[in-house]
């Protein structure tokens, strides 16, 4: 069994007061939760899920991550 490890851009819908979990990258892999942990959780499990759904071709063509930056503008 392979090990992978992916990151996930989290981000807080205060109007539904939840969670939301997007794995840039990976096709289908978001999610939202009440708490980080359940969200960690979910993230794992819908991670998984997408992986199962690839062949071993689309899963070594799977995007390298590099990093976020964050970019600072005036309006």
């Amino acid at each position: 069994m392979k090990s992978f490890k992916f990151t996930a851009e989290i981000t807080r819908d205060k109007e539904i007061s939840q969670y939301i979990g997007i794995v840039p990258g990976l096709p289908g892999a978001h999610t939202q939760a009440a708490t980080l942990d359940e969200l960690y959780k979910k993230l794992q499990e819908v991670v998984q899920l997408c992986l199962e759904e690839m062949t071993k071709e689309e899963i070594n063509d799977l995007p390298d991550f590099i990093g976020f930056q964050q970019i600072s503008v005036a309006v």
